[in-house]
């Protein structure tokens, strides 16, 4: 008797984030919550993320299982053995000219299989929407997700009219203006440098610019845009945009989402690619309640060795205990290290780590307050951990999520790019001792309490999701 293949009738999303740490974390928590609503998951890396990913966790952390699994598609760039980051620029260009054709190569293998589900829907990363001509190729919905802020989207989104305002590209970039751009919908009191650095060039050609448009261009032909946001967190923006977009999905913070999913072994699925150092925990575990000051600038950002010496003695200089994360390839020439005198100093009352748990370390309540990049995952981490932030933005989508942290949200202070260890010494002492930053804690306790409202039940993002799910696989491509 001739085999047949099973009928399978679960829907079946591809998921296709960006290749980057942050991106790829969001998208993985995405997928975890649509696998345990029911979906098939396959859950697409580029060979490079993939392989890295292997020799930092194991074979078994790409594995899967019978109803989530990995595929791999080319990202274009040359190969290397190396564990750092690529550079984000070529990546950009690379991605948008190379993985078209095999993408589309497997969701035609998916498709032809007969022993998983048809694909029926496509989510892909925001920058990676060449996703969406194979969606229209098979007739089936094309969403986008966006791992960054509503509020970064929008500014994005408003590039091309800036660009015909004679805004963008500067006229020097040594003198970026404070002025305020007051025309773009949901946006008040938002001024040029709060914009992403990306857009701080002289050069009508700029390669990031065209990019950036032509992905937001794109952007409009899906059937969906889904956000890693909650309503009351950017409510005016997110107003706004509902106006642009035909359907908008607030379903954040992800983050607390996951949380709440029952125990499985999905929860074991992970996309970090440093290996956690727990003992960070034990050692908070000692440390006086809200006494700590958490520092980590995430997974690309870098900094100068005269940088890294400038924080490690005003992190020293406070004399507060501190647990502060430094990536071995942090430094944007040599591998980071600290000073003898400086280890002396900090004996006893602080601890450096390659790499940790950074849900686990933004909930416990010996931390106090975290100096951070301000990528959108540390910032909504630290939200739902009720943590504020000191905040040191260096690009993408960091400087805007720093303006509203500050401006809209009143849990966070800036400080100066170019790093001093007076000012560090002072910002830290002056929140962790002063009247100030008590009122700020508390600020961040009730936006804690307003995403655990949001991904609650019957709250916005819970809602919002359970449309996505029964709205989205249902559409057609328009």
């Amino acid at each position: 008797m001739e085999f047949e293949p099973p009928v399978i009738e679960k829907q079946h999303v591809i998921c296709v984030p960006f290749p980057a740490q942050s991106h790829i974390n969001a998208m993985m928590q995405l997928a975890k919550l649509l696998s345990s609503k029911g979906f098939y998951v396959t859950f697409v890396l580029t060979e490079f993320f993939h392989t890295r990913l292997i020799r930092s966790r194991g074979p078994d952390s790409v594995k899967g299982s019978d109803e989530f699994r990995f595929e791999t598609i080319t990202d274009g760039m040359e190969a290397s053995e190396e564990d750092t980051t690529q550079d984000l620029r070529k990546l950009c260009f690379s991605t948008q000219k190379n993985c078209l054709a095999p993408f589309r190569n497997i969701v035609t293998k998916l498709n032809q299989s007969g022993y998983f589900p048809r694909v029926s829907c496509i989510v892909s990363d925001g920058t990676m929407t060449f996703t969406l001509r194979v969606a229209e190729e098979y007739g089936i919905p094309g969403a986008v997700f966006w791992p960054s802020s509503a509020c970064s989207l929008m500014s994005f989104i408003h590039f091309p009219e800036m660009i015909e305002r004679g805004i963008l590209p500067l006229k020097d970039e040594n003198l970026l203006s404070n002025e305020t751009i007051d025309w773009i919908p949901g946006m008040r009191g938002t001024r040029l440098v709060d914009f992403s650095r990306l857009t701080r060039t002289t050069d009508p050609a700029n390669t990031i610019l065209k990019f950036i448009t032509e992905e937001i261009q794109n952007s409009f032909k899906a059937s969906a845009i889904v956000l890693n946001t909650f309503d009351d967190l950017e409510n005016e923006v997110l107003s706004a945009m509902k106006s642009i977009y035909r359907r908008v999905y607030t379903i954040g913070p992800l983050t607390s989402h996951c949380h709440q999913m029952p125990e499985s072994h999905l929860k074991s699925f992970t996309t970090n690619l440093w290996i956690e150092e727990t003992e960070c925990l034990e050692w908070l575990d000692k440390q006086e309640a809200a006494s700590v000051v958490y520092v980590n600038f995430g997974s690309v950002t870098f900094m100068t060795s005269q940088q890294l010496n400038e924080f490690a003695w005003g992190l020293a200089n406070t004399k507060h205990p501190f647990l502060w994360i430094i990536r071995r390839d942090i430094l944007t020439n040599g591998q980071a290290s600290l000073p003898e005198d400086f280890m002396t100093e900090i004996e006893g009352r602080g601890l450096l780590a390659s790499w940790c748990p950074q849900e686990e370390v933004l909930s416990h309540p010996s931390i106090a307050w975290f100096l951070t990049h301000c990528g959108w995952n540390s910032t909504l981490e630290s939200i739902c951990g009720g943590v504020p932030m000191i905040c040191w933005p260096q690009f993408g989508d960091q400087p805007i999520n720093c303006r509203y942290t500050c401006n809209e949200w009143g849990i966070g202070i800036e400080i100066s790019n170019d790093v001093k260890r007076e000012e560090i010494e002072h910002v830290i002492r002056g929140v962790m001792e002063g009247e100030k930053g008590e009122v700020m804690r508390l600020k961040a306790m009730k936006w804690k309490v307003s995403a655990e409202n949001a991904t609650g039940q019957g709250g916005s993002s819970s809602t919002n999701l359970d449309r996505l799910i029964s709205e989205v696989p249902q559409l057609t491509y328009d």
